[in-house]
C-alpha cells in the first residue's frame, strides 16, 4: 500500500510540475510580448527624440542667423496729394517718398535708391499709373546699377486711368544699387491711393 501511495504522489507532483511549467511557458511568452512592445515603444521614443533634437538644431541655426541679413522695403511715389511727374527731356530717377517698410535701410527716399547691404537674390516689384495725359505714355526701367534690366509701360490716349507693373528676381553684390527710372517724353501719376510704388526685399543671401 505504501508503494502505492508514494507512486500516486509522485504522479501528483508530476502533474503539477507539469502544470507549473505549462503556466511558465504561458508567462515567457506574456514577457516576451511585453518587452517585444516596450522595444517597439523604445524605437517610436528614439524616433522622436532625434526629430527633435533635428528641429532643435534648425531653430538654434535660424537664431544665429545674423537679423542683418533681413532686408525689406516698399514705397510709394508721393507723399501726400495728387500730381503727374514728367515729362523730362531725359530718363530721370523717381524718388518713391513714402517709404511703408524699411527693414534694413537700404532704400534711400531721399534719393529712391536702393543699395544692396549683403551678397543675395533680391526681389523687386514696381507699379506705375497714369491718369489725365492722352499726350504722353508712362514708362519707367528698373535699372541695376547702370543696366537696364526690365520695363514696365503704358499708352493710354484716351486720358483714363491706366497702369502697368513689372517684377524681377536679381543677384546682387554688396553695393550694387536698383533704382526706378521714368523715360524721357514719358510721365507718370500717384495720388493718395498710392497707384505707383517700388518694392524689394532679400529672398536668401548667398
Amino acid at each position: 500500500m505504501e508503494a502505492g501511495s508514494d507512486q500516486g504522489d509522485m504522479y501528483t507532483i508530476l502533474r503539477e510540475m507539469a502544470g507549473s511549467l505549462a503556466q511558465l511557458k504561458v508567462d515567457v511568452k506574456v514577457l516576451q510580448g511585453e518587452n517585444q512592445a516596450q522595444s517597439a515603444k523604445l524605437k517610436e521614443l528614439d524616433g522622436v527624440k532625434t526629430e527633435l533634437e533635428k528641429q532643435k538644431a534648425e531653430i538654434d541655426k535660424l537664431k544665429q542667423q545674423p537679423q542683418g541679413k533681413q532686408v525689406v522695403f516698399s514705397a510709394s511715389l508721393l507723399a501726400d496729394g495728387e500730381n503727374t511727374i514728367g515729362p523730362f527731356p531725359s530718363h530721370t530717377p523717381l524718388v518713391f517718398r513714402r517709404v511703408v517698410t524699411n527693414i534694413g535701410n537700404a532704400y534711400s527716399p531721399n534719393t529712391g535708391v536702393f543699395t544692396a547691404p549683403h551678397r543675395g537674390v533680391y526681389h523687386f516689384e514696381w507699379y506705375i499709373a497714369q491718369y489725365g495725359d492722352p499726350r504722353h505714355p508712362t514708362g519707367v526701367d528698373l535699372m541695376k546699377n547702370t543696366e537696364r534690366v526690365f520695363m514696365a509701360w503704358e499708352q493710354n490716349s484716351s486720358g483714363s486711368f491706366g497702369s502697368s507693373s513689372n517684377g524681377v528676381n536679381l543677384v546682387l553684390e554688396s553695393g550694387d544699387t536698383t533704382y526706378v527710372r521714368l523715360w524721357n517724353n514719358t510721365t507718370v501719376f500717384d495720388n493718395t491711393s498710392h497707384h505707383t510704388t517700388f518694392s524689394g526685399h532679400l529672398l536668401f543671401p548667398l
